[in-house]
């Protein structure tokens, strides 16, 4: 039986509503079958197999639980308490669910809790999770130090402020943490563009999807030197390599249109007035002017100690802003609904550089950051 998935009641529940946990204590599992029994009988105090099933479970996993508890305590294993804890935790669970099924309470009279022997054991807990925290600790690694952070979470959980744990969990904190400097090169001052915004962007997604709970921080440079930050792991280097904004083509298309059997007119014949139909045609002139603007940008991660090269990537990024409009000579009968608008458009003045800019720094922005997410997901 797996402990770590024993408190996990949110996801029986669901199963509660479709099985009795016959089948759970068949296989053994006597604390899925005692909930599982207890969801049917919150919905059915009358359910036999449900009745049954509590009744001969109960009793089996609480003896299951203690006699675990018992044999860790008695164990050489380095975290006895911390287990026990979890076994009595199982104990309490089952009293606590059961206390809130009138149903079940008429099943079981006097359901078992160890509330009152968690108080010494989470003392004893607290104390070879917060030794285990210290030798990790001491190793001086960031994965080992991670591994002492939880330890200390832990300390803390079971005697809230044991020793100086709050104080280590800081420590074991920073010294888990990948501790990244991003440095965002800026657009040259000579082309009178700022990737200001696009640097913002970047760095609110850094700052927003890597909360202070993560094992990753970002700084910037000026952060980093206003705090004195000692210890630099990588280096997040950003910057556009080569752009060009602005570049601009217009493309000239004439063309004679026609359309036939169009109603020019009247004539008589036999006396009869009857339509006249002919062909009309009309000479189109098509103007089509793109402004074109495309960048490239390169992301760089260095190993802040050795100066190697963690990761090299290159992203392009290209946006065309256009204007179309024509005139045409003739019969405006030959043209196309379509044709005909356009006719009534006029050419559109382009939007400024800097627009131009942010425009093609959209579709590589959505390049680097799926990127960056790949890159520093094995750091978390």
């Amino acid at each position: 039986m797996k402990i770590g998935r024993l408190l996990v009641v949110s996801s029986l529940a669901i199963l509660c509503a479709c099985s009795s946990g016959k089948k759970a204590y068949e296989r053994g599992d006597y604390y899925e079958a005692v909930m599982k029994s207890i969801g049917r009988l919150r919905k059915d105090g009358d359910n036999s197999k449900s009745t049954e099933t509590l009744k001969n479970a109960y009793p089996l996993a609480v003896e299951f639980f203690e006699t675990q508890a018992n044999n860790e305590i008695a164990s050489n294993s380095a975290f006895k308490w911390k287990n026990a804890i979890q076994s009595y935790n199982a104990i309490n669970q089952m009293y606590e669910e059961i206390r809130q099924c009138p149903a079940c309470m008429k099943i079981v009279k006097n359901p078992v809790n160890h509330y009152a022997d968690l108080g010494p054991l989470k003392e004893k807990a607290a104390d070879e999770s917060y030794k285990a925290g210290i030798e990790a600790l001491m190793k001086g690694n960031r994965n080992d130090a991670r591994r002492a952070y939880f330890n200390f979470v832990d300390a803390q959980n079971f005697v809230p402020g044991f020793k100086d744990v709050v104080e280590y969990l800081d420590k074991a904190k920073f010294e888990a943490t990948l501790k990244v400097v991003v440095e965002q090169i800026p657009v040259p001052a000579r082309y009178n563009l700022s990737g200001g915004f696009f640097q913002d962007n970047v760095e609110q997604y850094l700052h927003n999807n890597y909360p202070d709970q993560a094992f990753i921080k970002f700084y910037t440079p000026k952060e980093a030197e206003a705090m004195k930050l000692a210890q630099v792991d990588q280096i997040l280097r950003i910057q556009f390599d080569d752009f060009s904004v602005g570049n601009s083509v217009l493309k000239e298309k004439e063309e004679t249109v026609t359309k036939d059997s169009v109603k020019v007119g009247e004539v008589k014949v036999d006396g009869k007035t009857i339509p006249a139909y002919n062909t009309v045609k009309a000479k189109l002139t098509t103007y089509r002017k793109e402004i074109i603007s495309n960048g490239l940008l390169s992301m760089v991660v260095v190993d802040a100690k050795t100066k190697g090269v963690l990761s090299h990537r290159k992203f392009n990024g290209e946006y065309v802003w256009v204007s179309q409009w024509a005139k045409f000579n003739g019969d405006e009968r030959a043209l196309s609904d379509q044709q005909l608008a356009i006719c009534k458009q006029k050419e559109l003045q382009p939007p400024v550089n800097q627009d131009l800019f942010l425009e093609f720094t959209k579709p590589i922005y959505n390049q680097l950051i799926p990127a960056l997410k790949s890159f520093y997901q094995t750091y978390q």
